[in-house]
């Protein structure tokens, strides 16, 4: 099989060691091209060359969520055809790699290409669905082109601060669970809407929620990891069903409090809830505007403001080794 690996030298754990090693472990079993990205959204365009190109049959994707995010969208740059796109194999050498694990991949980059070598030579894969964000017709962001995401994407307040985490890093800073950590409390002690939130999620055939805060909309569960812990945000949400939705209405201190207490303590059959929290589950197609510009992210990736965004939840999206 030709193969495709895309390696990011920035990624947190990825270092030239560790692609040389994965590119000898692949090119005894494939006819491997390894590519290194040079500037932000090369792995798209790699990945795109490689799914019009007809002769390859998988890229490898060396490097954190965001490295991953590329790949996807350059894979689907046409849209879903997992018949007879590329299958994706991801390698995880990010500070957290949300997707991978979700997989149920190993952690440790020699771990998961052990791992990848046995799904290859097993012929082990799975179909996964995958989230779609484009601008709404008739708003001010409707020219916003369309994008995959992977896990999650956020409007509000947790994009807020991956917002101040990627302005740390730029800074020179490590990210770190505790560089997350401090930028979560200067968000929400700046959080100019947290009593009264200014977002409204529409679906068809529904009343409108208003009201909210903040909105985390998960691929997959879990949502996140701190350390090796993970969190669910959505227990339910799942690479076979559409999306989930997870929306506060409400984060005075006390009600913030409540709400960290329970994404820390969750389980997958237990998420937030209560009084001030909403859940959606297996949501194929939605849209959350907002009375004001709000932060909005996409699989850990700040993406500016946007007063509007249309979600869509697609089935059976793409092949992954897994």
């Amino acid at each position: 099989m030709r193969a495709l690996l895309v390696v990011n030298p920035s990624a947190t754990t990825t270092s030239a060691r560790t692609r040389d090693v994965l590119a000898h472990a692949l090119a005894s079993d494939l006819k491997l091209e390894v590519a290194t990205t040079e500037y932000r959204g090369h792995a798209r365009d790699l990945a795109r060359r490689a799914a019009e190109d007809g002769n390859t049959g998988l890229v490898v994707a060396l490097g954190g969520d965001g490295t991953v995010n590329e790949v996807v969208n350059g894979l689907l740059h046409a849209g879903p055809d997992p018949e007879h796109l590329p299958r994706l194999a991801v390698v995880p050498g990010g500070s957290t790699n949300v997707f991978a694990r979700a997989l149920g991949l190993p952690n440790d980059v020699v771990e998961a290409t052990g791992a990848l070598l046995d799904a290859l030579r097993e012929g082990t894969e799975r179909t996964v669905g995958l989230g779609l964000a484009a601008g709404t017709p008739g708003t001010d962001d409707e020219a916003v082109p369309p994008r995959w995401f992977t896990f999650c994407a956020g409007f509000g307040f947790d994009a807020g601060v991956v917002g101040r985490v990627e302005q740390q890093r730029e800074r020179g800073k490590r990210s770190t669970h505790a560089l997350y950590v401090r930028q979560v409390m200067r968000q929400f002690l700046g959080e100019a809407h947290r009593r009264r939130g200014t977002i409204t999620l529409e679906r068809p055939g529904e009343e409108p929620l208003a009201n909210l805060v903040m909105s985390i909309i998960c691929n997959t569960a879990p949502w996140t990891y701190l350390g090796n812990r993970p969190v669910y945000a959505s227990p339910r949400a799942s690479f076979d069903t559409a999306l989930d939705v997870l929306g506060f209405t409400k984060l005075s201190t006390a009600t913030a409090g409540r709400h960290v207490t329970q994404l820390l303590t969750s389980t997958p059959e237990r998420g937030p809830q209560g009084k001030h929290a909403v859940s959606l589950h297996d949501q194929t197609a939605f849209t959350l505007h907002s009375q004001a510009p709000l932060p909005f992210q996409m699989d850990g990736d700040h993406l500016g403001l946007r007063t509007s965004v249309t979600f869509t939840g697609v089935r059976r999206a793409l092949r992954v080794i897994v």
